[in-house]
């Protein structure tokens, strides 16, 4: 079975309207720059069950063209304050072994398309002494229940926690409270919505 790559995502998800200015970073503890925005096309299709299953267990499979991490993942159940993502080399359109033999803990019926999202995304690297403390990405989205063919588009922001970020509860506490003072003062506020799947599929 081929070895996925692994990470544990921490992070917010704010909503925002469509004219809202990006937030002013200079008063985040521990970040000293930002990069230039980097556009990235992201084409995911999600899958499940018929009847939910994954969705049901908090597990979300899709195939997602674009962007530097681009492949076939695996986000797992909430454990704590974040998620474990799994990430397997794209190939083609039919669902790798690895992938199946993974998702076998939760299901082994077939799956099918249940939601396509095109996410026209800019991200920027909040950095520190340390290296890179946050990815913040400014998000476009426009998505279709494959299923009914209801479509919606909104934005959205997501700050995910990077390598040099606060490793400890506090630190981490503190530091998404500067990040949420910055967004509620560039006008943004909290995601009526924990996924961009849910959201897509009017959850």
């Amino acid at each position: 079975m081929t070895e996925p790559s692994r990470t544990v995502e921490v992070e917010r998800k704010y909503d925002v309207d469509e004219g809202t200015p990006l937030p002013d970073w200079t008063a985040i503890p521990g970040v000293d720059a930002v990069s230039p925005g980097e556009h990235r096309a992201l084409d995911a299709r999600y899958l499940d069950t018929a009847d939910g299953t994954l969705a049901r267990a908090g597990v979300a499979v899709r195939r997602r063209s674009g962007g530097p991490d681009e492949g076939w993942h695996i986000k797992g159940p909430r454990q704590g304050d974040g998620r474990v993502e799994q990430c397997w080399p794209l190939g083609g359109e039919e669902i790798p072994t690895a992938v199946r033999e993974a998702i076998a803990t939760w299901t082994t019926a077939p799956l099918e398309p249940l939601a396509r999202i095109e996410n026209d995304r800019t991200a920027y690297l909040l950095t520190g002494p340390g290296g890179v403390v946050a990815e913040f990405v400014d998000d476009h989205v426009h998505a279709t229940d494959l299923r009914s063919g209801t479509r919606r588009a909104w934005r959205e922001w997501e700050v995910e926690l990077g390598p040099a970020a606060p490793s400890d509860d506090a630190g981490r506490a503190a530091f998404f409270a500067a990040i949420e003072r910055a967004v509620r003062a560039a006008g943004g506020r909290e995601a009526g919505s924990d996924s961009k799947l849910a959201r897509a599929l009017g959850f």
